[in-house]
Order: structure tokens, then sequence, then C-alpha cells
């Protein structure tokens, strides 16, 4: 379930487990927002969201006031993001940044990855490092320039690298739990309140073999 990686009067930082919404959803499955609410007796904030079937670090707010601080910092790009992806097929490159004008589908729920602003989409930069290759799959750590509806999913099965279990952007198959491999795995900014810097970094799903695999 949720794990507690920070807390402190203005907001509460979580690992969240791959399945579980971000906040509730057409589905009316518990969310993380619900969870994290009736643990604080509460009302509590989104700052940032994650894909339901991705796990790791989410911020959420105690108060309107706390949720409009923390949201200026992620807009503003005060925020370093890092995220860990496992893939098939490794990038042509051991890193490198990727640019693309990304659209989201008004019927598919998914980003359309175009090559120029043509088409009209928003301009999405990250830049990706292969951390580790095991025998049949590649750790990937990506950092965030621009933050974008399923940017890291759409930008990846672009250049032919899909992440692990993520079928609507191209696996192959999908993972048994419907997870797909894509963990926020570290967060780190200057707290709008105390100016204390905060640095988190978020496990990876301990009863998932190929995760565990590349922190051993």
């Amino acid at each position: 379930m949720l794990q507690i990686l920070h807390e402190d009067a203005n907001c509460i930082i979580v690992n969240k487990p791959a399945g579980l919404p971000t906040q509730p959803d057409q589905t009316n499955d518990r969310s993380a927002l619900d969870i994290v609410a009736r643990h604080l007796s509460r009302q509590v904030f989104i700052v940032n969201r994650l894909d339901r079937p991705a796990s790791g670090i989410l911020l959420l707010a105690k108060t309107s006031n706390s949720a409009g601080k923390f949201s200026a910092l992620f807009q503003n790009d005060k925020v370093k993001k890092s995220y860990w992806a496992m893939v098939k097929n490794k990038p042509e490159n051991d890193s490198g940044t990727l640019t693309h004008f990304l659209k989201r589908g008004a019927k598919s729920k998914k980003s359309l990855v175009y090559n120029d602003a043509s088409k009209g989409g928003k301009k999405s930069v990250l830049n990706y490092t292969v951390l580790k290759s095991l025998d049949n799959y590649h750790l990937l750590e990506i950092e965030l320039e621009t933050g974008r509806y399923h940017q890291i999913r759409s930008q990846l099965a672009a250049i032919g690298s899909p992440i692990k279990g993520d079928v609507k952007y191209g696996a192959k198959r999908k993972n048994q739990d419907r997870s797909i491999h894509l963990h926020a795995r570290k967060l780190a900014f200057t707290h709008p309140f105390n100016n204390e810097r905060i640095e988190i970094e978020a496990e990876v799903p301990t009863k998932d073999n190929l995760w565990q695999s590349v922190i051993d």
C-alpha cells in the first residue's frame, strides 16, 4: 500500500503502488487521494499526478494555499523529477535528449507524437540515460524538462522503446497485474514555506522480480 516518504505541516509525499489511481476515476476504485485524506482525517490536494499503472512519488498538499505554492514550483520548472523505466528495446544511444510535439488525442486517451509543431502539439523534452542492461530489458533513467500527458510513455514509444507492459503505447505483452514498468524515482525541490531542500527517493516495487533485479 502507500508508503509515506515525507510529511510536514504543508505537504505529504508518498510512494504510490502500481494499479492505484492517483485520484478517483470512473471505476470508483479507492485512490491515493482517498487513502491519504482518510489517513490525515482532512482534505488534501493532488499536486503532481501519476498514471494508474505506474508507481512512485506523489506529492499532496494539506491546504489549498499550499497546493498553489507547490503547483507553482512544478509549473515554473523548479522541481527536479527523475523516473525509471524498463524497456525491451534499447535506444540507439546510451543517453540523449528526446524532443517531440505532443497532442492529446480526443478519443484515444493517448498522446499523439509529432516531430514538429505543425499539428498543434506542445513541445515536449526529456533526457534519458541507460543505467543498466539485463538479458532482456534495459533500465533507463529519465529526467523531464516538460510535463505533458503520458509524455514518457509516448516519447519512448516514438523511438521504438515502449515501456514494458505498456500495450497502449506499443508493448507486445501486458504485465499480469496490468502495471507498466514506469516508476517515479526521485523528486527534489526547495520547500516554498521554509526554504529547506527536500530530496526524496522512492523504492521500486518490492514484489516485482524485474524491478528488484536492477537494484540487487
